[in-house]
């Protein structure tokens, strides 16, 4: 069962004071690239990157690795922009399902989007499939097909969210501890979950 995946990288990190948390450094290398890596070193295949704000910086730090880009014009919009675009890409659209990662979480291994994919498959590819902790729903999250179209039609800062409500759909929360919520919003953050901010 072939399972991709969604890198959402588009966003203008607004609370990061004047840094791009996407570029901070974890152990000398750039946050997107670390999570990007995480996403190469697990079971996925044809990983897309989706971005948006300071595009050409975020490409830079992805220079060399394995996986598709994708250009989000609009992503000034909101997260629902940067998924519709991210599922609409030629490549995922005969994926068995879509694991979908926000770039901003450093404590997410390979070995955690693994056992996603694992319980993802054994359930068949029919439920949605997301990482949580002490029962707080989190991320990653794995959609499956029936819901790509649902994906693309997400506008403005309208999240996954909405989708995940959709009465006939089961979720299947898998605990990960605390990486599941541990993105990194702040400079406070960042720094303490070992990161360095550039200028």
């Amino acid at each position: 069962m072939e399972i991709g995946g969604v890198l959402l990288a588009a966003g203008r990190s607004s609370r990061t004071e004047g840094h791009h948390k996407l570029l901070a450094e974890f152990d000398g290398v750039p946050l997107i690239r670390k999570s990007a890596q995480t996403m190469l070193h697990s079971r996925l295949s044809n990983i897309v990157a989706v971005v948006g704000y300071r595009s050409s910086d975020v490409e830079q730090a992805l220079r060399g690795l394995t996986l598709s880009i994708s250009h989000c014009d609009d992503f000034s919009l909101g997260m629902g922009a940067s998924l519709a675009h991210g599922f609409a890409h030629e490549s995922l659209r005969r994926c068995a399902g879509v694991l979908v990662m926000l770039a901003d979480m450093p404590e997410v291994t390979s070995d955690h989007i693994d056992r996603l994919v694992d319980v993802f498959v054994r359930s068949g590819g029919e439920q949605v499939v997301r990482g949580s902790h002490a029962s707080h729903p989190g991320h990653p999250v794995i959609v499956p097909p029936f819901l790509y179209q649902r994906m693309r039609e997400l506008r403005g800062d309208e999240g996954a969210r909405s989708v995940l409500r959709y009465a006939d759909i089961t979720t299947q929360l898998v605990d990960l501890g605390r990486a599941a919520l541990s993105d990194v919003d702040t400079p406070c953050a960042v720094a303490s979950a070992g990161g360095i901010l550039r200028s």
